[in-house]
Formats: structure tokens, C-alpha cells, sequence
């Protein structure tokens, strides 16, 4: 493209200031936060409308909202071809954060030399406002560009309790099938470096039943305490041999190959010379997207079935703990699946958009370290089932993800900006062929 393009300093921190000073009421954890990512859009549309059609400028702006208060943003700017680059997935919604918790305000953009902190800075905020600014530079320079470089801004990220109004529903009504054109980049990564594999994941509840009784008479009772530990440790065992590590992690560098976990234990409350009736682990299966989540799920289905067939040989703590008793108890275990499982992703390292972001990479950082992580985005392989080439980058700090005391670095986004605009050099030169 002609022209300098560089990340405007002072503009992004103004619009920074104003957009994290609405994360109070852009909180997703329903019922009790809903949020309203309007108030980031009425932002963001100030500062881009005066360069909109509308106004006689290059820019085509749709704000679409399918519940009040929660809108979507579509940017474009054209170029003189079908083809299409686009930066999907930058969301106006935010995880909660408690005060308590934090050092700082995390409903305010605080600045510490090169760091900005506040809740958003990194998840997802700041990306929002990078890119506002990419298509404000884009409307005031206008470059002749052969690919149409699109953005889109959504709601409803954060939480997938309420569907139909994010990024789903867009695709749902044909919003973004233009986009199908050329490489679409999930801008909601961190780390500046490709993102280029996720994880699956499904979370389980194993409930172990038992026969209740005083603790002091062993022989009478099944503690399900015990049966519910011989349980996991039967169905662990039996996952981790069949669901290893796998040959392609490596090259997608998996920093670990899939898990199943216990996260949380629960019994009924009671004294403490009282064996419970009930005992429950949950947790979660991680699964690298090499394996399928229905076959590992059916497989763990398989491992409690066996469970339940084998417990009267499975090796007791002591003599008078038992899984069977005269009198006709026995134990038994169940296995539930709790929500929706959600497909890990992986790149697709051939294509021409990951290649042009590993190489703009290499060129504004020196290195290009593409990472893949065990952690779950659904929107995204769900987008890539949906028959787009998607790519994953992002300029904040993985580290504080979630976390308090959220930050994003000036220097990173600057970097960020940099690296965004030679891919959109190296997609308008290959639309020009």
C-alpha cells in the first residue's frame, strides 16, 4: 500500500481510554452480567462514520444487532476484485472482574510506561481499537487495492449460554460469505506470534454410588469415595493410552497433547464418621484436534461400562472395604456429559494466509514461532467447518487471559499493526495476479 502506515499513538489510547471505561457493563456471565456492546460501538462508529458511504467516504459500515444493546460491526474497504481479507472475532464483550482481586481499576485504562491495563486491554479490546484504526488510516489514504479488506467486530464471545446474536448468527445469514474469498484471521490470539492449533474440550461429571453408613463399621458400608477414585483412576489410565500423544503435535507445537481431568470433587455434606451415599468427580476432556472428541467420548463410555463390570475385582484399599456386599449392594458409577462438546481447530499450514502471516511476522519480529495451545474456541473451528481458510493471530498477553490485572503492551500492538498491514500487502498483490 502507499503511504506510512503506523499505529496512531494518541488515537488509540483515546479510544482505549473510552471503550475500557464501559467494562463494567460489558461483563458476560449471565443472568447476572448481560452485556451491552453497543457502548463500544457507538465509540467505534464515531470516530469511523465520517469516512463511511454514508458520508461520502471509501468505507461500508453495517451495525447489526440481533437482541438490543448488542450490536456487530462489518467494515469494508473495497477493492477492485472479489477476493477478500478479513479480521474476524474481535469482541466487545469481556470476562468478569472482581476489584478485589486487582491492584488497579480494572474498569479503567491505566497506563504504566509501555503496558495498559484494565480489563480488555489484551481480551479483546484492544484489537478492537487497533483495527478502528487500520480502516481510519485505510479512509484517509486510500490505497488502490485490489482485495477488499473487511473487518468484523462481534458480540457474545465470552459465553455461550445465549446464542444467535455473535459471530453465528452473522454467518448464519450470509454476512460473511464474501469473506470465503481469501483468509479470514481470527484477531482474538495473543503473543504476536501464529496461533495455529486449538484443543476440543468436554467436561464430564463420574458419580460413584455406594451404600451409606457409620464409619466405624466398614464391613457394612460401600464408600464411594474410594469407588469413585478406583473409578478415574481406571478411566484415566485407560485415556491416556488410547488418546497419547500424538505425531502431528509436534509440528503443530503442542506444548501438551490431550488430557482428561478431574477439576472439582463434591459428596453430600455430613459428619465425619458418616460414609456417603454419593461421591462425584468432574472435569474435562482436552482433546488436540488429530483425535475425534465423539471417539474419545464413546471410548470413555466403554472404560465406565468395563468399570462397572469389573469392580468386583478391582483391588481394594483394606480387607474391609468392599465394592459388594452379602446382603446384595453393590456399587456402581455413572458417567454424565455436561453442555456441549466444542471441536479443537488446527491451521492449515499450506494455505497462502498462513504463510503471509508467518512471513510478515518474520519481518516486523525477526522470528515467526507459530503455537498451538490446549484451550478451546469454538467460533473458530466452527468458522472453519463453515468452509473459511481461518488463521489465528493477536497482539495481546497470553498470560493474562482471564486474569486480574488484564494488560496489553503499546510496543505489541504497534507490532500488531505492522504485521497486519504486509499481509494485507501480500493478499492485494496475490489478488492482482
Amino acid at each position: 500500500m502507499d503511504g506510512n502506515y503506523e499505529l496512531n499513538e494518541p488515537l488509540f489510547l483515546d479510544l482505549m481510554e473510552k471503550v475500557i471505561g464501559e467494562t463494567k457493563y460489558l461483563q458476560n456471565n449471565p443472568p447476572e452480567f448481560i452485556p451491552e456492546e453497543d457502548r463500544v460501538g457507538d465509540h467505534v462508529l464515531k470516530v469511523l462514520m465520517p469516512y463511511s458511504t454514508e458520508n461520502g467516504g471509501p468505507l461500508k459500515i453495517e451495525r447489526i444487532n440481533y437482541v438490543p444493546k448488542r450490536n456487530n460491526i462489518i467494515i469494508t474497504y473495497p477493492g477492485t476484485t472479489d477476493k477478500y481479507v478479513s479480521f474476524v472475532g474481535s469482541h466487545m464483550d469481556v470476562v468478569t472482574a472482581n476489584p478485589s482481586e486487582w491492584t488497579r481499576d480494572p474498569f479503567k485504562l491505566t497506563r504504566e510506561g509501555d503496558n495498559l491495563y484494565g480489563r480488555g486491554t489484551t481480551d479483546c479490546l484492544g484489537h478492537v481499537v487497533l483495527l478502528t484504526d487500520l480502516f481510519i488510516q485505510l479512509a484517509q489514504k486510500k490505497p488502490k487495492l485490489a482485495v477488499n479488506v473487511a473487518a468484523v467486530f462481534i458480540a457474545n464471545e465470552e459465553n455461550s449460554e445465549i446464542e444467535g446474536i455473535g459471530v453465528d448468527a452473522l454467518v448464519k445469514d450470509g454476512k460473511m460469505e464474501a469473506m470465503k474469498t481469501g483468509p479470514l484471521y481470527w484477531c482474538d490470539s495473543a503473543d504476536s506470534h501464529p496461533c495455529i492449533g486449538t484443543g476440543g474440550v468436554q467436561v464430564w461429571r463420574l458419580t460413584a454410588y455406594g451404600k451409606p453408613g457409620h464409619s466405624g463399621m466398614p464391613q457394612n458400608v460401600i464408600n464411594p469415595i474410594f469407588v469413585c477414585k478406583q473409578a478415574m483412576d481406571y478411566v484415566l489410565g485407560k485415556f491416556h493410552a488410547e488418546f497419547g500423544p500424538h505425531a502431528n503435535e509436534s509440528t503443530y507445537g503442542y506444548a501438551s497433547p490431550s488430557t482428561m481431568k478431574p477439576t472439582s470433587w463434591s459428596s453430600p455434606a455430613g459428619a465425619s464418621n458418616i460414609i456417603p451415599v454419593e461421591a462425584t468427580m468432574q472435569g474435562d476432556i482436552r482433546l488436540t484436534p488429530f483425535y475425534s472428541l465423539e471417539d474419545a467420548k464413546g471410548a470413555i463410555e466403554r472404560y465406565v461400562k468395563e468399570f462397572n463390570e469389573k469392580l468386583h475385582n478391582i483391588s481394594e484399599y483394606s480387607p474391609a472395604f468392599k465394592n459388594a456386599l452379602p446382603d446384595g449392594a453393590r456399587a456402581r458409577v455413572e458417567l454424565t456429559w455436561v453442555g456441549d462438546c466444542y471441536h479443537g481447530f488446527a491451521a492449515d499450514l499450506k494455505s497462502f494466509g498462513f504463510q503471509a502471516i508467518d512471513q510478515a511476522t518474520k519481518e516486523v519480529l525477526g522470528s515467526s514461532k507459530p503455537f498451538s495451545v490446549t484451550g478451546s474456541l469454538p467460533l473458530v473451528s466452527d468458522l472453519q467447518k463453515a468452509g473459511f481458510d481461518v488463521q489465528m493471530i493477536g497482539y495481546g498477553v497470553e498470560e493474562v487471559y482471564h486474569a486480574p490485572n488484564e494488560f496489553c503492551t503499546i510496543s505489541g500492538m504497534k507490532n500488531g499493526f505492522k504485521i497486519i498491514v504486509k499481509v494485507i500487502d501480500a493478499m492485494d498483490a496475490a489478488a492482482r495476479k
